[in-house]
């Protein structure tokens, strides 16, 4: 069922290639039109999270569909993300290797353990905890703070603080899936 809540995620979906563009472009350039143009739709897709999500429970628009489309608009935003503010930049600070490692290896941990608790048992109830909620806050403030080119002495503390917490969350979810599969009650590996 396609309800408002579900479009504005899918317009978060959309942004994503339009951030890619700039960010790519601006790393070849250094036109700061590229930079500040990226941040703006980086941005703007993050805040239509929380818009979208309050779409859903104010006008009871929860939707299965919502419930795949709204976790997939946030990993692919962040994955897209870190992965082009992570390669060698000219222009910018490029995002520690280490901070890549750990958002992109618990996302396909978490993807792969999603796909194997499903097939074992069927349907699968994703829980949020406050440790992946904290983890995706500071994720998004390390990426702000990037495409800020603000100092990068700061920028290592929220990466090595976001990390943290993307490797602590990742293994919170980690043992929620295995209970998940073994009792087959709810639980799973959940999202950020």
């Amino acid at each position: 069922m396609m309800t408002t809540a579900n479009k504005v995620t899918l317009l978060r979906i959309l942004l994503i290639p339009p951030f890619l563009y700039c960010m790519l472009e601006h790393r070849v350039t250094g036109h700061e039109s590229l930079r500040w143009a990226g941040l703006f739709i980086f941005a703007l897709a993050a805040a239509m999270d929380g818009v979208d999500g309050f779409i859903a429970r104010r006008f009871n628009q929860r939707s299965e569909l919502g419930a795949v489309l709204d976790p997939l608009a946030d990993k692919l935003l962040l994955v897209s993300a870190v992965v082009v503010l992570s390669l060698p930049q000219p222009h910018l600070t490029p995002l520690p290797r280490w901070f890549a490692l750990a958002v992109l290896s618990r996302d396909v941990l978490a993807v792969i353990g999603l796909a194997v608790v499903h097939f074992m048992v069927g349907r699968v109830l994703i829980r949020p905890r406050w440790t992946g909620k904290t983890a995706t806050v500071l994720q998004m403030a390390t990426l702000t703070w990037t495409m800020l080119r603000w100092p990068a002495s700061v920028q290592a503390w929220l990466a090595a603080g976001a990390a943290v917490l993307t490797l602590v969350s990742g293994i919170q979810y980690g043992w929620d899936g295995m209970r998940h599969a073994g009792s087959g009650g709810p639980g799973g590996p959940g999202r950020a």
